[in-house]
C-alpha cells in the first residue's frame, strides 16, 4: 500500500486541482435551486419580467461555469489515474521481474497477467471515479441537506432524516460486496490460466482431437465466472431500487407537508420548488452509489491482488537486484572473472512446500573446461542440480563453490552473466531469428552472431531461410522444427561466450551426427559445460559423467570407468547402443 500511496503523492498536485475544480462546479450547481426559486417568488409569482432576466441570466452565467469546471476537473482526474497506472503497472512489473525463483513460482502466470493488465485497470477507474465522482456524492448530499435547511427549516428536515438511513444500507452493501468481488477475481485468474494453457498446447489438443474437451472446461470455468459476477452484481444492483424507494417517499413527504406550509403561508412555492430540486440533486448523487459500490468493491480485491505481489518478502530476490546492471565491456569483462570451476559438496535440495528431497548429498568437482554429462532417468533430479548452479534456488543443505567461493556470497547478477543457460523446455521470443540469438548479448555484431549460429550447427538452416537471419519467427518459434530451436536457443548461449555453459536436455531433438559436431565445437571453447541428458552417445566423450538415480549420485567417473564399475550404466548402453554398436559410436565421436 505504501508504493500506491507514493505513486498518488507524484500526482497530488493534478489531485488537488481536480478537488478544487469539483468543488466550484459543486458550489455553484447547490446555488442553482436557490436562484431558481427567486425566478419564481420574485419574478414569476410577482409578474416582474426584469427580476425574471436578470436571475435567468445568472442561472445561465453559473451554468456555464459549473460545466467549464466539470470539464477541467474531468481533465485532472483522467491525468492522475493514467499516470497512477502506468507508474503502478511499472512497479509491478519491476517487482514481479526482481523476484527469486522460488518465489515467482508461488504466483500463476495467468494470476501475474490479471494483476498487471485487469486489476490495475480496474484501479486506475477506481482513482478516477474517486476524484471525479466518489469524492462528489457526500458533497452532494451534505450540501443539498444544509440548503434545503437553508431554504425551509421544516421541509429540510425530512430530507435530513432520510440520508442517514441511506447511507447506513449503502455501507453495509458495500462490505458484503467486496467479498463477492474477490471471488469473481479469484475465478478470473481460472480462466486466463485455462486460456493460457489452450492456447499453448493447442497443436496438442488438435492432434489428440480433444477440443470438445477442452470447450467443455473452458464453459465450466466461465459458468463459474458468470454466476459468481451475476452474485455480485445481484447485490449491487438492489441498492438503486431501495435508494429510489425511500428518495421517493421523501419527496412525496415534501410535497405533502409542503403543499401545507403554503396553504399557512409558512412557505412559498418558490421555497417548495428549492427543497424538491436538492432532494432530485440527492436522488441524483445517491443513485451513482451502486456503481461507486461496485467500483469501490472491484477496486478493494484489486488492491489486495496487487499488494501482494507488490509486498512479497523476498529476500534471496532483493540480494540477487542489489548488484548494479553493466552491458557491453563491463559484462564481458564480468564474465570473463568467473573462471568455471564447480564444486558440490554434499549438496541436499528440496523444493519449497515439498517434503521430498530432489536431490541428496551430492558431491563432485568440475575444473575449468571440463565437459560434465549428468545422465539418469526422468525424474532423478538432472535439472534440480543444474538450476542449483545459476542461483535459481538454493541448497537446502551443503554448499556450491563456484571458484573456491560459495555461491551465497557470489553476486547473483556477476555469476549469471558469466551462464550461458539452455532450458529443457525450448522458448524463442517474438522477433526475428537474428534478435533472438541477439537476445543473449545486447550489443552482438552479425559476425558473432552468424559464428555462434555456426557453432551452433544452424546457421546454413538460416541461410535457407526466405529472409536468413532477418526471417521473422512464429509465435514460440511455430514455423521451426524442434532441432532448429533448440540449436537457435543453443547459439543464443554460446554468443555469450559463457564461463559456464549448461545444456539442460537441449540436444535431445538432434541426431547423433549433428549432436557429435556441435559437442566437437564447444570442446573448443575454454567453458565449463554441463549436459543433462538421457542419450549415450552425449557422454561417451565428456571428462566426467554424474550418473543420478532418484536424487541421488550413485555413480560418476568416465565412460570406461562406470562401464566397468556400475552396473546401471552398462545397462543403459547395452539398451541403447547394443554392445557392437558401442564401440563403432565411439570411434566416430572421437
Amino acid at each position: 500500500m505504501s508504493v500506491m500511496i507514493a505513486i498518488l503523492k507524484k500526482y497530488r498536485i493534478a489531485a488537488v486541482s481536480a478537488i478544487v475544480m469539483l468543488l466550484i462546479e459543486l458550489a455553484v450547481e447547490l446555488v442553482q435551486p436557490l436562484i431558481i426559486s427567486r425566478i419564481i417568488d420574485h419574478g414569476i409569482r410577482q409578474h416582474a419580467v426584469s427580476v425574471a432576466w436578470i436571475w435567468g441570466g445568472v442561472l445561465m452565467v453559473s451554468a456555464l461555469v459549473a460545466f467549464l469546471a466539470g470539464v477541467a476537473s474531468s481533465f485532472f482526474a483522467s491525468h492522475v489515474s493514467q499516470g497512477f497506472g502506468y507508474d503502478l503497472r511499472d512497479k509491478l512489473y519491476e517487482k514481479v521481474q526482481s523476484f527469486s525463483y522460488e518465489v515467482f513460482n508461488r504466483f500463476a502466470a495467468s494470476s501475474l497477467i490479471t494483476r498487471l493488465t485487469g486489476d490495475i485497470t480496474v484501479l486506475q477507474d477506481v482513482i478516477f471515479m474517486c476524484l471525479r465522482f466518489a469524492s462528489r456524492v457526500p458533497l452532494v448530499v451534505v450540501g443539498s441537506v444544509v440548503m434545503a435547511l437553508v431554504v425551509h427549516v421544516k421541509l429540510g428536515l425530512l430530507l435530513t432524516v432520510t440520508v442517514p438511513v441511506l447511507l447506513a444500507f449503502v455501507l453495509w452493501m458495500i462490505r458484503k460486496a467486496s467479498a463477492l468481488f474477490r471471488t469473481v477475481q479469484r475465478r478470473t485468474d481460472h480462466v486466463n490460466g485455462l486460456i493460457q494453457e489452450n492456447l499453448t498446447g493447442m497443436r496438442l489438443i488438435r492432434v489428440f482431437v480433444r477440443m470438445s474437451h477442452e470447450i467443455g472446461r473452458f464453459e465450466q470455468r466461465n459458468r463459474a465466472l458468470r454466476e459468481g459476477t451475476v452474485a455480485a452484481l445481484k447485490l449491487t444492483e438492489t441498492t438503486m431500487p431501495f435508494l429510489l424507494f425511500i428518495m421517493n417517499a421523501g419527496i412525496i413527504a415534501v410535497l405533502w407537508f409542503g403543499r401545507i406550509e403554503i396553504a399557512d403561508g409558512g412557505a412559498s412555492v418558490g421555497e417548495v420548488v428549492a427543497v424538491i430540486n436538492y432532494s432530485l440533486r440527492t436522488i441524483g448523487a445517491l443513485s451513482a452509489l451502486s456503481w461507486i459500490m461496485s467500483s469501490l468493491s472491484r477496486g478493494a480485491a484489486s488492491a489486495g491482488r496487487v499488494r501482494e505481489v507488490l509486498e512479497e518478502n523476498d529476500p534471496v530476490g532483493e540480494r540477487e537486484n542489489r548488484a548494479g546492471g553493466a552491458s557491453g565491456a563491463d559484462v564481458e569483462e564480468e564474465a570473463a572473472s568467473i573462471q568455471g570451476r564447480i564444486e558440490f559438496r554434499e549438496v541436499s535440495f528440496r523444493y519449497p512446500g515439498r517434503d521430498v528431497m530432489a536431490l541428496e548429498r551430492i558431491s563432485f568437482t568440475a575444473e575449468p573446461g571440463q565437459r560434465i554429462a549428468i545422465l539418469g532417468a526422468t525424474g532423478s533430479g538432472k535439472s534440480s542440480l543444474v538450476q542449483l548452479i545459476p542461483g535459481m534456488y538454493e541448497p537446502t543443505e551443503g554448499t556450491i563453490l563456484i571458484d573456491g567461493t560459495d555461491l551465497r556470497e557470489l553476486d547473483r547478477k556477476r555469476l549469471r552473466r558469466a551462464i550461458g543457460y539452455v532450458p529443457q523446455e525450448v522458448m524463442l521470443f517474438s522477433g526475428t531469428i537474428r534478435e533472438n540469438i541477439a537476445w543473449g548479448r545486447e550489443d552482438a555484431t552479425l559476425d558473432q552472431i552468424e559464428t555462434a549460429a555456426r557453432q551452433a550447427q544452424i546457421h546454413d538452416t538460416i541461410e535457407r531461410q526466405p529472409q536468413g537471419y532477418e526471417t521473422r519467427l512464429g509465435q514460440r518459434g511455430v514455423n521451426l522444427s524442434g532441432g532448429q530451436k533448440q540449436r537457435l536457443s543453443i547459439a543464443r548461449a554460446l554468443i555469450r561466450r559463457p564461463a559456464i555453459l549448461i545444456l539442460d536436455d537441449s540436444t535431445s531433438a538432434l541426431d547423433v551426427r549433428t549432436e557429435a559436431a556441435l559437442l566437437k565445437e564447444i570442446s573448443r571453447l575454454s567453458c565449463t559445460t554441463l549436459l543433462v541428458t538421457q542419450k549415450i552417445s552425449s557422454t561417451m566423450t565428456a571428462d566426467l559423467i554424474l550418473l543420478l538415480d532418484d536424487g541421488r549420485l550413485i555413480a560418476s567417473g568416465k565412460h570406461e570407468e562406470l562401464l566397468q564399475h556400475s552396473e546401471l550404466y552398462r545397462r543403459i548402453c547395452e539398451s541403447q547402443l547394443g554392445k557392437e554398436a558401442e564401440a563403432h559410436v565411439v570411434q566416430d565421436l572421437h
